[in-house]
């Protein structure tokens, strides 16, 4: 059925005079320029076929009448799920859980940790595990293992020295990915 010129007028006609107008309404009611341009263009090819066969009345009418409803529709389904699927499958919210990478590095730092603490001086590291993992005062400490609260004061800062400089050791003997490495020559 081939298409007669007067009716491709008339929806040339319709298109030009509403297009701008349409837009900026449909932009208002979403609030994303970028998804009034999306539904206009469904809009007009909604109402292109009533347009070509002269069975809308008011095809301007028409016209608003479907772009509105297509809106509401978008607007809904913005609703019951607020972050759409990308195409191609892809989640498009980034995730809390750290990666495997991250994970692996942690799991390793830990571990350099534990050994670090196991490799301190006994009394260091008594004082050590009473201060960060049982969350006792100076004072208590000092009650406890039967030493001067200046002792397990010394005795702490050292170990917090010793761990200070046997991580920063071990970190220097690792290459984190993403990190330069040092050029030896």
């Amino acid at each position: 059925m081939p298409e007669n010129s007067t009716d491709r007028y008339d929806f040339t006609r319709l298109y030009r005079a509403t297009l701008t107008p349409l837009r900026r309404y449909l932009a208002r009611l979403l609030g994303n320029a970028t998804e009034a341009q999306d539904v206009a263009h469904d809009a007009y090819l909604r109402v292109y076929p009533k347009v070509q066969d002269q069975s809308a009345l008011c095809p301007e009418a028409v016209l608003y009448a479907t772009a509105r409803r297509l809106a509401i529709n978008r607007l809904h389904r913005r609703s019951i799920a607020p972050f759409a699927p990308v195409p191609n499958g892809i989640e498009s919210a980034a995730s809390s859980a750290p990666s495997v990478t991250d994970e692996v590095m942690a799991r390793q730092d830990w571990h350099n940790l534990e050994r670090a603490i196991a490799q301190l001086p006994e009394g260091c590291r008594a004082v050590l595990i009473l201060r960060k993992i049982e969350l006792l005062s100076h004072q208590e400490i000092a009650a406890r293992l039967g030493i001067a609260v200046s002792t397990v004061e010394k005795q702490h800062a050292r170990a917090l020295r010793l761990l200070r400089a046997a991580t920063a050791e071990q970190s220097e003997s690792v290459v984190r990915p993403g990190s330069k490495q040092k050029e030896t020559k």
